[in-house]
């Protein structure tokens, strides 16, 4: 056809036609991908709206003022101000121009670009994670985004979420609207935490170096700069290698934003990052200014506080059910009380109070005469076996659980040797008493028919018992720990508890309540759960009565006259390797737990190194923590209500030869002793009468017994707990092990008398130490 010709051929027609049929497909997959995009970002659009309502309120105060957590007690009082007594605030003007340079080149590169909400940014980190690059830039956050955060939002972990991503953005927006740019920086500069407890880089300054901002060089103000996104790493008194290559990086950074040029970066990169450190700081942490009284129990309120996910420089208000009065008294006490004799400074003490009705820690002591800031918490700690305080929780209260012991079951205090070993078990007296009522051996303390108890109710469901009462370990239990375990004052004192409360265990517990920046408030509430029956709890506290109330108590010293009480002594001793270095009766650790129908308190004694010369605690200065229990017990108690406990009606009293005795009803009988004879040794035949006196035939072959002593610590690592309270953790270095094959090295290891380096491990305590005996 000629090309004038208007009309197409078939074929051209035909072929057009195909062409646009097969167009046709990928315009309708581009419109659905359009139409996809453009709902995606309505309903984003519409979410951010939704955030963004409900986002709080940001104002000059809340940019402007520092970081600091405020730690109150149970009446609202404020007791530390974490950092906030580290501060200087530094006015833009004053602020040098170089540090400004850093900060914005390494935290925000188009910080004066942005209006709050940088999308390239976000890009730019995206493709740097994808890549290893960092671009200068920190994350996808703006500068103005990060003070939003450190104004306003908890950093606990649980927090970040798309909901406050998007109003962290709202607000950063607003801030932007509000404020100059010269002023927000300002605000960041001032509020970052700088480590070491202080805020703000002016402060940073005058910590670090002594000086003013204005008085430093290029390659120090680099440092600070960039501090702020890891203090504790950065720091370069402690890491003077990752310090530099942080400081080089904000050189770089500076360099390509051209705030500096190649050659000034590297003359301040050849600059020692030690070079000008202060040897002494004018500013120090706040919590080195912490009342002496609560320094134990600031300690372990900031763990409590770092284990629920939150960081101690975000602005929180943290409620603590810290007793003022009781801390006070307990730490005088322990420290400055004329009226107990203790034997040095060395002498060291933890205890832990908490309410029985409900699991709150209300007072706790860590040491006397150190500071437990940056060292061992001995309240916590886990690492010292706590004698026969263990026999109500492991023994005798299982018994009744399982097996309905009455408090007259007869149980033996014949010779006894560990089944499948050479090991006999003996009392502090080296006596046999033959067969006795379990009040009278729990009341005396006696070592053999403890064992033989716990050996007739099983350890596996002892172990079951203990673990109701918040008492987990990390190695299988053996018959040795019926008289000695691994826990602290705080787990011991929360057990005790649930005896007192009529079965229930509440987990203790410091903080009460958290108030974030942002007013998010979030409450902690007592978490109990029956441990053993009422009927269990009931006569196990009859029994403990007697500790303190009998005239062969071994917890006489602590009673405190006309009120109602119960608890129990516990004291270890030393292996056989080491006995004939002390004197005789000397003993390791030297405990007491003891509750009212309110309070239960448990007290550790003893040296943080036993191994060392003149670290034995005589027989008289076992009753320092009796002596401990009835000072501080007798003042809290003090216009509280002063009740006896009352017998649930699954409870029978019984007259037993004039002494009231409890069953269970429905097992008024006795329980068969089932447990091993060691060869050789006492053979008893007992019988229960109707007045419930109980007749011994004891018949010796003749043969000579061992005399070796057995202890509360001969389990070693097996009963290493690994619930709450234990030790590790708090960077001590002095390993105060009680096996017998390491007393030597113990010996010679350094003592402290600053309590930062005593982390007494039981990890390296062996299962061949089975000759110590525990006392009381």
């Amino acid at each position: 056809m000629s090309q004038n010709n208007p009309h197409k051929s078939r074929t051209d027609m035909r072929r057009g036609k195909q062409f646009t049929k097969k167009r046709r497909p990928f315009r309708r997959i581009i419109k659905i991908g359009l139409s996809l995009i453009a709902l995606l970002i309505l309903f984003g659009a519409g979410l951010f709206a939704f955030y963004a309502a409900s986002a709080p309120q940001i104002t000059r105060t809340a940019l402007s003022s520092d970081n600091s957590t405020k730690i109150y007690d149970s009446t609202g009082k404020v007791i530390s101000r974490l950092g906030s007594q580290n501060r200087d605030y530094v006015k833009s003007d004053k602020i040098p121009a170089t540090l400004k340079q850093a900060v914005v080149s390494i935290e925000d590169r188009r910080f004066y670009k942005h209006h709050g909400v940088d999308p390239i940014r976000i890009v730019g980190a995206a493709l740097s994670n994808l890549t290893g690059s960092s671009l200068g830039m920190q994350g996808g956050s703006t500068l103005t985004q990060q003070l939003v955060k450190l104004s306003v939002f908890s950093t606990a972990a649980t927090d970040r979420t798309l909901k406050r991503k998007a109003q962290e953005a709202w607000l950063a927006i607003k801030v932007e609207n509000k404020y100059s740019k010269s002023q927000i920086l300002e605000f960041y500069i001032n509020k970052v935490y700088m480590g070491n407890g202080v805020y703000g880089m002016q402060t940073g300054a005058e910590f670090y170096y002594n000086k003013t901002l204005g008085h430093l060089t290029l390659a120090q103000l680099a440092l600070l700069a960039g501090m702020p996104q890891s203090p504790k790493y950065y720091n370069p008194y402690l890491y003077p290698k990752y310090a530099t290559e942080r400081r080089d990086e904000v050189l770089n950074a500076m360099v390509k934003n051209k705030a500096i040029t190649q050659a000034q970066a590297q003359r301040a990169k050849n600059t020692s990052v030690k070079s000008g450190l202060a040897k002494t700081h004018t500013k120090t942490s706040g919590s080195a200014t912490t009342s002496h009284y609560v320094d134990a129990y600031l300690k372990q309120t900031l763990e409590e506080l770092k284990a629920k996910g939150y960081k101690a420089n975000s602005g929180l208000k943290v409620y603590t059910n810290l007793n003022m009065n009781a801390q006070k008294k307990l730490y005088t006490v322990s420290n400055n009380d004329p009226s107990i004799a203790y034997p040095s400074n060395r002498f060291q003490v933890g205890a832990t109070l908490v309410n029985v009705n409900n699991g709150k820690v209300m007072a706790m002591q860590g040491s006397r005469k150190t500071k437990v800031a940056f060292g061992l918490n001995r309240a916590v700690q886990s690492s010292r076996s706590s004698g026969s305080t263990a026999k109500p929780v492991m023994d005798y209260g299982p018994a009744i659980q399982y097996l309905k012991y009455p408090t007259y079951q007869p149980v033996r205090d014949t010779p006894y040797v560990y089944p499948e070993t050479d090991k006999n078990v003996m009392d502090f007296d080296n006596k046999y008493q033959g067969t006795i009522t379990m009040r009278k051996a729990l009341v005396e303390s006696r070592n053999i028919p403890a064992i033989r108890t716990l050996e007739n109710v099983g350890v596996s469901k002892a172990t079951g018992f203990l673990k109701n009462l918040g008492m987990s370990f990390k190695k299988p239990l053996e018959l040795q720990n019926g008289i000695g375990l691994y826990v602290s004052s705080e787990q011991l004192a929360a057990a005790y508890a649930a005896f007192s409360n009529g079965g229930t265990y509440y987990k203790p517990y410091i903080i009460n309540r958290i108030v974030q920046a942002n007013g998010v408030v979030k409450k902690f509430h007592p978490k109990g759960k029956r441990a053993m029956s009422p009927a269990t709890a009931f006569m196990i506290t009859n029994m403990l009565k007697g500790v303190m109330t009998d005239a062969n108590g071994s917890g006489t010293a602590a009673k405190i006259s006309g009120l109602y009480e119960a608890g129990k002594t516990g004291t270890t001793q030393y292996p056989d390797n080491y006995i004939n270095q002390v004197p005789a009766d000397s003993s390791m650790d030297a405990w007491f737990s003891g509750y009212t129908k309110n309070y239960s308190l448990a007290i550790w004694t003893g040296y943080d190194h036993q191994f060392k010369p003149n670290s034995y605690i005589t027989e008289p200065e076992t009753q320092i923590s009796q002596q401990i229990y009835k000072s501080v017990m007798s003042d809290i108690s003090q216009g509280q209500p002063n009740v006896d406990w009352t017998k649930p009606d699954d409870v029978v009293a019984t007259d037993r030869g004039g002494q009231t005795e409890y069953y269970v009803a429905g097992y008024p009988g006795t329980v068969t002793d089932n447990t091993s004879q060691a060869a050789g040794s006492y053979s008893v035949e007992s019988s229960s009468t109707t007045n419930g006196a109980v007749t011994t035939a004891p018949r010796s072959n003749g043969e000579t017994q061992s005399s070796s002593r057995e202890s509360s610590q001969t389990a070693s690592t097996t009963q290493e707990p690994s619930g709450s309270g234990s030790s590790s953790g708090d960077g001590d270095n002095n390993n105060s092990s009680t096996t017998s094959s390491s007393s030597a090295d113990n010996s010679s290891s350094n003592d402290t008398t600053g309590g930062d380096n005593s982390n007494s491990s039981n990890d390296s305590q062996s299962g061949n130490n089975n000759d110590v005996n525990d006392n009381q």
